[in-house]
């Protein structure tokens, strides 16, 4: 089995972010980029897959904020193959076009299962996973929380509000997002990243710009200040009046 697996940056909200002199986007010199969480666990599953089932794993990434890094760990963890896509991109693209990219790609792969995680905290244009599936004509789950190989089938736990879960089969190939690996994500000794950093080898990939980007962005604004929360107290009573008279105050509800 042949087991890809997008890795996405996106920025460290630890971090403070600025807004750069266009107002349009984030300045990217001031903000520290992370692999998304959500990705993070799609490797993990991808990587529990490889050990119940003997898959080859290979990650991916477009070629934005710290992929080197990132695709680097994600070999020290345990891939077998690491690819940094170069689309002619100026800057991260919206998710269409960075499943337009990824669609190019794995088309003639041959991939039995495409892992990517089933949110960003920058999606603004929908999930990663369901786009990448729609332009190559493969069936998609979202929300998974569990992967289980069989010989004529694979068996996935897709997860709903209330706890509520659903098993399913899915005949490869398909496109999987994951909600949550069955374990945490494996740590790695900065010793073997520092490592890994001078040895691995990431694979550089070339592919024709595209530009298929659907949302411009007119302008960002930093949240403005409040003055802080206001504390209700009295009785369940008293609380409650008050916040039927907020809320008649503020017209939120007409």
């Amino acid at each position: 089995m042949n087991v890809a697996v997008v890795l996405k940056q996106v920025p460290d909200l630890v971090e403070g972010l600025e807004i750069d002199a266009s107002g349009k986007a984030v300045d990217p010199g001031s903000v520290r980029f992370i692999l998304s969480e959500s990705d993070d666990h799609a490797l993990e599953e991808a990587l529990i897959i490889k050990e119940h089932a003997g898959a080859r794993v290979e990650v991916y990434s477009l070629n934005t904020g710290e992929a080197k890094e990132a695709l680097v760990t994600a070999l020290a963890k345990g891939a077998d193959h690491a690819v940094m896509v170069d689309a002619g991109l100026d800057q991260a693209p919206d998710n269409h076009t960075a499943a337009r990219v990824y669609a190019s790609i794995f088309r003639d792969k041959g991939f039995d299962l495409i892992l990517t995680g089933v949110r960003a905290i920058d999606d603004l244009d929908g999930s990663l996973g369901g786009l990448i599936a729609g332009f190559l004509d493969l069936p998609y789950v979202g929300l998974v929380r569990k992967v289980q190989v069989e010989a004529d089938a694979t068996l996935v736990e897709k997860e709903y509000p209330g706890g509520c879960a659903v098993e399913l089969a899915v005949t490869p190939p398909a496109v999987l997002g994951i909600q949550a690996a069955e374990k945490p994500p494996r740590y790695v000794p900065i010793t073997r990243l520092r490592q890994m950093m001078k040895t691995a080898t990431v694979e550089e990939l070339l592919v024709p710009p595209i530009s298929l980007r659907l949302m411009r962005i007119e302008r960002l604004f930093k949240p403005e200040e409040g003055t802080g929360a206001a504390m209700l107290t009295g009785s369940i009573e008293a609380v409650a009046q008050q916040v039927a008279s907020l809320i008649a105050e503020r017209h939120l509800l007409r």
